[in-house]
């Protein structure tokens, strides 16, 4: 696992008031890399549920406080990710474009929304205005390593 860089910046000294830290850079499952750049835009690939290579949610969300506390987990490790970018300056972010929340559910749960909450609502804390973003929440059948929640990132950065 790659080691996040020291953060910087306001956002950075939110989490610690928060009592979080960020956890080393998830290697991914697959064959693709942890955010790609294009100029100002930053597409931060999808992050599951885990914390230093352990997943913590598993199966399918049945309450919703289990899958926003998941979903809060998978914005820790997309900011890992935004942090590598960034070379642990979180200044630099302009906004939080887009997250798309994926959770894993039995056909007709209502709640899949409500369990992205926990990813959306990190985001404002940190960045606030800039945090707030447009989003899409499907329930799934199934995420690797049996995760409850993905959550994928678009920031635009400096």
């Amino acid at each position: 696992m790659t080691q996040s860089p020291t953060l910087r910046g306001e956002p950075a000294r939110r989490l610690a008031a928060l009592g979080l830290t960020l956890p080393r850079v998830p290697e991914p499952r697959g064959a693709f890399l942890p955010f790609s750049r294009i100029g100002p835009t930053l597409w931060l690939a999808g992050q599951i549920c885990e914390w230093e290579g352990e997943v913590r949610f598993t199966g399918p969300v049945t309450d919703i406080a289990a899958g926003q506390e998941a979903a809060r987990l998978c914005a820790l490790n997309l900011l890992a990710s935004l942090s590598l970018a960034l070379d642990g300056d979180l200044d630099r972010v302009v906004r939080c474009h887009r997250l798309g929340g994926f959770v894993q559910v039995h056909q007709g749960w209502p709640d899949v929304p409500k369990a992205v909450n926990g990813a959306s609502g990190l985001m404002a804390e940190l960045f606030g205005e800039a945090g707030r973003h447009a989003r899409t929440a499907i329930g799934v059948a199934s995420l690797p390593a049996n995760a409850s929640v993905e959550v994928d990132a678009i920031f635009e950065v400096r």
